[in-house]
């Protein structure tokens, strides 16, 4: 396998991430979210690359295998959103997630995005983990922001600051 490459993606991708993320979802962890629930894939860049966020990729050999999305909040803030991996890419050997993360973390920095804040569902315990390894600590939902976009099927929240 060559090193995955990890650069922003654009609407042309869109099907290709929906290809990713819904079998996760819905297939993989039984999470019951519809395309219909998640319109922002239809259109990355109205979402995030033009309200300020940013929408990345993990390719290898060409084929997207991963994704993470940032909205920028306001407030020197921001949500990560739409972090998955295809099953078969999936773990250290890889790395794939560690580099979306990395590769969004720098975006903030550059940004002066301060806040990272996100929602996850408890069933996803390997995402929990890899969260919880980088630095993110667990909050309640009434200590989210009230500009913290939540998702119907979020259950956990993590916050990191980036001020350390």
């Amino acid at each position: 396998m060559s090193a995955p490459i990890i650069s922003i993606i654009n609407n042309d991708y869109c099907q290709e991430v929906i290809n990713i993320i819904l079998p996760i979802q819905q297939l993989e962890f039984n999470v019951s979210i519809t395309l219909e629930d998640q319109p922002d894939l239809l259109n990355i860049e109205a979402n995030y690359h033009q309200t300020g966020g940013g929408f990345w990729g993990a390719k290898v050999n060409g084929e997207l295998v991963g994704t993470i999305a940032l909205i920028a909040t306001g407030h020197n803030a921001g949500a990560i959103r739409k972090m998955f991996v295809k099953k078969d890419f999936r773990g250290k050997e890889y790395g794939i997630a560690q580099q979306l993360l990395k590769a969004l973390i720098a975006y903030c920095n550059g940004a002066g995005i301060k806040d990272l804040y996100l929602g996850t569902v408890d069933k996803l315990a390997a995402a929990r983990r890899f969260y919880e390894k980088n630095h993110f600590q667990a909050i309640a939902k009434a200590d989210l922001p009230p500009y913290f976009p939540v998702m119907s099927a979020d259950n956990v929240f993590y916050h990191l600051s980036l001020n350390d």
